[in-house]
C-alpha cells in the first residue's frame, strides 16, 4: 500500500524561495477514493460528532494532528481529511521532512492578486511506501489538494484577524467560558464592520477609536 502527501504553500512544500513559510499536511481517505464534498473546518471531535459527515472533507490545523481524530472521522464519521503536520507529532514530522522535495517537482500552480500584492502557490505531492504510521493516509489529486488546502486557509483568515486586530492569542481571559465568549464578541465586531461595508478591520477599529460616537453610529443608534 502507499500514501501521498500533497505539499503547497499552505501545506508540505518548501515555499520558503517566494517568502511563505512551510508547513505539512497529510490527506487521507477511507477508501483512496477522491471525494466531491465541501470542505469542513475541524473544530474538535465533541462538535463534530452531532453531524452528518459521510463524504464530507474536513481540513484542521496541527492541534487535531492526532491518530485518534483520524480514526474517529474516517471511520466512525464517514469523513476525508486533511491535517497539518508538525513537532506535536516528532516522528511523522521528521519522516515528512525527510522526503526528497527539492527533486519532486511541482504538481499544481495558482496564480492570482490580492491584499495588494502578487500571489503564487506551488503544491507538489509525494508517495510514499507503507510505514507512514498515520491512520488512512491516502492520494489525492495535487488539483483538489490545493483547492482543499485554500478553502481551508480561507476559513483561517478570520483567526488572523481576532490575533491582529483584536489581540486574541494575547489575551489573558483563558478560564471557563471566557475565550470563547471573548471569541464570539470579536466575530461579533468584525461582522458588523463588514455589513458596515468596511474593507479593513484595522482601518476600521482606528477609525472608530478617535470618536467614541463613532460606533453608536455603525450601530445604527443616536449619539444623542
Amino acid at each position: 500500500m502507499t500514501v501521498s502527501l500533497g505539499i503547497g504553500s499552505s501545506c508540505l512544500v518548501d515555499h520558503r524561495a517566494a517568502g511563505g513559510a512551510a508547513s505539512e499536511v497529510v490527506r487521507g481517505y477511507p477508501s483512496g477514493t477522491a471525494p466531491d464534498s465541501p470542505v469542513g473546518h475541524a473544530t474538535g471531535t465533541p462538535l463534530l460528532e452531532p453531524l452528518d459527515l459521510a463524504g464530507c472533507v474536513i481540513t484542521a490545523d496541527a492541534l487535531h494532528t492526532q491518530r485518534e481524530h483520524a480514526q474517529f472521522l474516517v471511520t466512525e464519521k464517514q469523513a476525508h481529511y486533511i491535517l497539518v503536520v508538525k513537532k506535536n507529532q516528532p516522528g511523522l514530522y521528521a519522516q515528512v521532512k525527510n522526503l526528497p522535495w527539492r527533486r519532486i517537482p511541482v504538481a499544481a500552480r495558482q496564480h492570482g492578486r490580492g491584499h495588494g500584492r502578487q500571489e503564487h502557490r506551488t503544491l507538489k505531492a509525494a508517495a510514499v511506501a507503507a510505514g507512514l504510521g498515520f491512520p488512512h493516509a491516502a492520494q489525492a489529486t495535487p488539483a483538489r489538494l490545493a483547492a482543499w488546502i485554500r478553502g481551508h486557509w480561507q476559513i483561517e483568515a478570520l483567526h488572523h484577524l481576532r490575533d491582529v486586530s483584536y489581540g486574541e492569542d494575547a489575551s489573558q481571559i483563558r478560564a471557563g467560558s471566557g475565550p470563547q465568549a471573548m471569541a464570539t464578541l470579536r466575530n461579533l465586531a468584525i461582522g458588523i464592520l463588514k455589513t458596515a461595508g468596511h474593507t479593513s478591520i484595522a482601518a476600521a477599529c482606528r477609525h472608530h477609536a478617535r470618536d467614541a460616537t463613532r460606533t453608536l453610529e455603525t450601530l445604527g443608534l443616536d449619539p444623542a
